[in-house]
């Protein structure tokens, strides 16, 4: 498997023009010691990749937030696609040994310099848009960024169903919890899974959502309700 195509399984996504790919990794150090080569440096995809990120995350954040006023949303933004987000994407997709670098950067650190490696993420954003559409550049940016804002959304919004039955189970140790995939739907960027909670092998319950920590809280409630009906039955 080549370097490029290493990235792609990464990123989850499959370039129709590698070239597009190959000028989001290379920084304008190693375009101007290569000028000769026609090398072209990812600053323009970066200030493209900018307002696209920007724009994603605004509707995103308009969503999810309904009842924030726009001063709050104007934060939350700036913090999701400030240098420290976008740089601990970089560090997950290690996109530090895939830069190209001159050799000034190269000696100096710069596969390892935040402002460098934030950059070429939303260069790689600004390619993917290119090479496939809004679409897919959305699906990017929720799959490396967004997914884990509405997973958290969802478990600070909602009562830790899970937690709760965990604790009611673990009264009798000799049960055992467990839960397993029933079912996923959709495409990548729109996936809806269904997780099933079962005790001692008896199904107690099944959910529905769009993460798998999501479904699961579904299933954990599902189970809590019949096990407080069966409770009920029985007094």
């Amino acid at each position: 498997m080549s370097a490029i195509e290493e990235l792609e399984t990464k990123l989850q996504y499959t370039f129709r023009d590698p070239s597009l790919l190959e000028q989001a990794l290379c920084h304008s150090s190693y375009a101007n010691e290569r000028r000769s080569r026609h090398a072209r440096s990812n600053e323009r995809l970066e200030f493209l990749g900018d307002s696209i990120l920007g724009l994603v995350t605004a509707e995103f954040l308009y969503r999810q937030r309904p009842d924030w006023p726009e001063g709050e949303l104007t934060r939350s933004r700036a913090s999701l696609v400030c240098e420290k987000s976008l740089h601990g994407i970089a560090l997950e997709l290690g996109l530090g040994e895939h830069l190209r670098l001159g050799r000034g950067e190269e000696s100096g650190g710069g596969r390892n310099r935040p402002s460098i490696l934030a950059d070429a993420v939303e260069a790689i954003i600004a390619a993917v848009y290119l090479d496939g559409g809004m679409e897919e550049a959305s699906a990017l940016i929720r799959r490396c960024l967004l997914d884990a804002v509405r997973e958290e959304r969802t478990e600070t919004r909602n009562q830790d169903y899970k937690t709760v039955l965990q604790e009611l189970i673990q009264h009798h140790p000799e049960r055992t919890l467990t839960y397993g995939l029933l079912d996923e739907q959709g495409p990548d960027h729109a996936k809806v899974f269904t997780m099933e909670v079962c005790v001692d092998g008896r199904r107690l319950g099944e959910g529905t959502g769009r993460s798998k920590k999501e479904a699961e809280q579904a299933a954990a409630k599902a189970a809590l309700e019949l096990l407080s009906r069966e409770t009920e039955e029985n007094v």
